[in-house]
């Protein structure tokens, strides 16, 4: 039987051990409990199990044996140990959310315990008085128990300390204090070898990174953090719940919702219901930001229940804000919505939430102007307004919007637009941080409400060049700047190779010829994929950019560059949409009607197009399909190019202006060719005017008759793809020429960077779900847009023979993501690509018609024009500048 002395040693060890390792604390402490249950040292034990179960994120039976852990202390005659249990066991309760008997247990364990453990007992104290927004009481109580930590040297429990006071002190705003806490943190740590609470600290200054606007920095931490959980076998669930706030913060609605419900079954599983509620908040704003405002209310009234029971008062205040904000979304008007507004915003600004405040009496002052109480509403504006030169970037952009409502409220249009702009060069600015792609796009949503305000007054004024400016203002930003390469881009390589090889293996095992595999080899393959995506698309993110500001958009200066041109950009407002025409100088507006009625017969030519190309069932369906399709284009073509003839001028065909059509919305997937109006005329797509601006003063880069600077790739799985190269060869002799295994994915990257013409026939597969893994096919699996974004500068003029390789996710502001838009920010003028299916024979036949129109020296739009009238042949559209 061991000693009693040896027992005491080895169940301190294990609380020793249990916070950075908790298995092998958990195993000491089982150990000494499997040696008897009736001694001092049976109670250390039970505490260091309790702790354990605490770490691995099992809190029931966490407070279970804490309990133990009191009980066997009290009745072995060790009260101490029974008190140094109650303070573990205050940290336990409060995660349960039962913040009451959490602090009745520290009252308890406060008359017992002295010296270390009274400062080590204040320390869990601090925590759950901060969790309950008693700042004061909190502050007082870290105050007490950090001098005595310090001069202890107890490096642990003064970096618990230090953690938990930058977190209350980020939540008020007070950043230099949360800033020189964690700093503090990370050194105590360090010295003391703490990785675990030193991952913690890591993953709180991530926090606080994302509160002064430095997503990528905020991401890169917080996922270091993640992997050092994992390192420990401890769940990152506290991480899931500030990810979704944080990619919340950038506009990616779904992401966030996806990864705050796996938090929430992970805390339901747990017990953790304190931390369960702020889920719950973030769920309810996801929800929300998502379009579905109602369950974004059910969402927030669950957060603000308990956060009531958990007697959290101002958190309670910032759920019941999200479930206001969400019954305004659903149209909710009324005194009472108003009343129950100001209330929460006033007790939002008394708590010293940094941000909420603002957002409240912006959305009250909203309230109260629909409600017909202007000296109310103006009344809140303002309150709202005086923080436009202070405070975070979230903070102004709200102000700069109530200045603008502010101003608009007292008659002065033009000032409502100066402040609108000034709130969107803040938007800018903040988002300017933003390196990797699919932030920059999902975060234009930030600044949705102030571009539809700019959007909305230059159309009241009815001021055809200012709407044109508005619309450019906003559209498509993301594609002006090159994405910023993430720093670790070697690894960044490998996984991006690593994936392609997956991909090709999972390819293999579910062809049709080994049906037979394993399902198990099947899901390996998928969690690896999975798993590889994420790590590639997360790394991605740590990329940071910089802020340049663009030169104004010169109408003056389009109309200069378009010549001949007549430029049609479509835009929406709501379901009104709109077009403004630039011809020969005259800029022009014309109201169009409905989005709605547009999207209508846009689905049924996509569908009947997607059908012919096919060739499925009958003649009789094909024949309805056919008269399906005329009917749809001629009556979309009336939609929107009905108000324009006499601007447009000509009649189809080769007499015809070239037009380029700036899309909006939906309008990206348009087969335009399609449309009676653009039937043999030169037609270039372009994702705003002001790209094409651009891309018209760049010179291109000349290529020789023979083909030097030309690229020809055939990738796998594609019928018409080596015919088809094999016969532009020919065309073009001094052309580098992939096919085959000469075709991989490294291969094509080589040659693409920096050709003059590139010509692709391959699979395209457009990701709706994660834009940037579109892809083509190549040898060795997919070249992904994460690929292009890596190669110096792209084809100037790029030809993809495959089907739909041009769709595009679209975002608000038409920001878009896919290979179409890619290249656009990589260097490509001009892209030649199909939005819809089309058979293999008939693209075969069009790119040999489309490359003969080019060889006689037709710039690429009018090329298309001519080979789309020559065989019959749609479906493909030019974007970009088209020459």
């Amino acid at each position: 039987m061991p000693s009693s002395a040896d027992r005491l040693t080895r169940a301190h060890k294990a609380l020793d051990r249990v916070l950075d390792q908790p298995a092998v604390g958990r195993a000491v402490a089982e150990e000494v409990l499997a040696e008897g249950g009736g001694d001092e040292a049976a109670a250390i034990a039970l505490r260091a199990l309790g702790l354990a179960f605490k770490e691995t994120g099992d809190l029931p039976r966490a407070a279970r044996t804490l309990r133990r852990a009191v009980s066997v202390g009290e009745r072995v005659g060790a009260p101490y140990r029974a008190a140094q249990a109650r303070m573990s066991l205050v940290v336990i309760l409060a995660d349960r959310g039962d913040t009451a008997a959490a602090l009745a247990e520290a009252a308890l364990a406060a008359a017992v315990l002295s010296g270390i453990d009274s400062a080590r007992l204040d320390t869990n104290l601090g925590a759950v008085l901060a969790r309950l927004g008693r700042t004061t009481e909190a502050l007082a109580a870290f105050a007490r128990a950090q001098p005595v930590l310090r001069t202890a040297g107890d490096d642990r429990w003064e970096a618990l300390l230090l953690n938990t006071r930058a977190v209350m002190n980020t939540w008020g705003g007070r950043y230099r204090e949360a800033e020189a806490d964690l700093q503090r943190g990370l050194v105590v740590t360090e010295r003391g070898g703490y990785s675990m609470l030193n991952a913690i600290i890591q993953y709180n200054l991530g926090y606080l990174s994302r509160q002064n606007g430095n997503i990528p920095a905020a991401l890169d931490r917080l996922d270091t953090a993640a992997a050092v959980y994992r390192q420990h076998g401890r769940r990152g669930t506290p991480l899931l719940t500030d990810k979704a706030e944080m990619l919340l913060a950038v506009g990616l609605a779904a992401e966030a919702q996806a990864t705050v419900a796996t938090a929430i079954a992970e805390q339901q599983a747990g017990g953790f219901r304190f931390n369960l509620a702020e889920s719950y908040l973030y769920q309810a704003w996801a929800t929300l930001a998502a379009g579905e405002p109602g369950a974004a209310a059910e969402a927030a009234g669950t957060a603000r229940a308990m956060f009531s029971r958990q007697r959290r008062g101002t958190w309670a205040d910032l759920a019941r804000h999200a479930e206001i904000a969400a019954r305004f979304a659903t149209g909710q008007r009324s005194p009472a919505l108003l009343r129950a507004t100001e209330q929460v915003a006033d007790r939002l600004a008394a708590a010293r939430w940094p941000v909420a405040p603002h957002e409240a009496r912006l959305l009250a002052g909203r309230i109260a102007a629909d409600l017909g109480r202007p000296q109310q509403a103006q009344a809140l504006f303002e309150q709202v307004a005086r923080q436009r030169t202070r405070g975070v970037a979230e903070v102004r952009v709200l102000a700069w919007h109530a200045h603008a409502l502010h101003t608009l409220g007292t008659g002065r249009p033009s000032a409502a637009e100066r402040a609108v702009r000034a709130g969107l060069r803040v938007h800018a600015e903040n988002n300017a941080v933003l390196g990797a792609t699919d932030l920059r796009a999902h975060a234009a949503a930030r600044g949705e409400e102030l571009a539809k305000l700019g959007l909305w007054l230059a159309l009241e004024r009815g001021d055809a060049r200012a709407v044109l400016r508005w619309a450019e203002t906003w559209r498509a930003a993301s594609l002006r700047r090159r994405p910023v390469r993430p720093p670790d881009d070697e690894q960044m390589a490998a996984d991006l190779t690593e994936l392609r090889r997956v991909v090709a293996d999972l390819a293999e095992v579910e062809a049709p010829a080994e049906r037979g595999s394993s399902r198990s080899e099947v899901s390996r393959l998928n969690a690896e994929r999975l798993r590889l995506e994420a790590a590639i698309r997360d790394r991605s993110r740590y990329a940071r950019g910089t802020y340049a500001p663009e030169p104004p958009f010169s109408p003056a200066a389009l109309a200069g560059a378009l010549g001949e041109r007549v430029l049609v950009e479509f835009v929406r407002l709501d379901d009104d949409l709109h077009a403004v025409t630039v011809r020969d100088g005259v800029v022009r507006r014309h109201r169009l009607g409905s989005y709605a009625a547009v999207l209508r017969q846009l689905d049924v030519v996509r569908f009947t197009m997607n059908r012919m190309s096919r060739r499925f069932g009958s003649k009789a369906m094909q024949d309805a399909a056919v008269q399906a399709y005329d009917h749809s284009r001629q009556e979309l073509d009336a939609l929107l190019f009905g108000p324009l003839r006499r601007v447009l001028g000509g009649t189809p065909g080769s007499a015809a202006r070239p037009l380029v059509i700036v899309p909006t919305g939906s309008l990206h997937a348009l087969p335009w060719t399609a449309l009676p109006t653009c039937a043999g005329r030169a037609v270039s797509v372009t994702p705003s005017a002001r790209l094409w601006l651009v891309a018209a003063g760049v010179a291109p880069v000349a290529t020789s008759a023979t083909g030097v600077g030309t690229v020809l790739m055939a990738g796998p799985g594609l019928a018409h793809a080596e015919p088809e190269i094999a016969a532009l060869a020919a065309r073009y002799p001094d052309a580098v020429v992939l096919s085959g295994t000469q075709a991989t994915a490294a291969d094509a990257a080589r040659a693409l960077d920096g050709a003059a013409l590139a010509h692709v026939a391959t699979h395209g597969r457009f990701r709706a779900d994660h834009p940037l893994f579109s892809s083509l096919d190549a040898h060795d699996g997919p070249l992904y847009v994460y690929d292009l974004e890596r190669l110096g500068s792209t084809p100037q003029t790029l030809v993809l023979s495959a089907c739909e390789s041009a769709l595009s996710g679209v975002r608000p502001g038409d920001e878009l993501m896919g290979l179409a838009s890619a290249v656009f920010a990589l260097g490509t003028r001009t892209l030649i690509a199909s939005v819809t299916p089309v058979d293999d024979s008939d693209t075969r036949t069009l790119m040999l018609a489309l490359h003969a129109a080019l060889a006689a020296g037709r710039p690429p739009a009018a090329a298309l024009a001519e080979a789309s009238s020559a065989t019959g042949i749609g479906g493909f559209v030019c974007f970009g500048f088209g020459g």
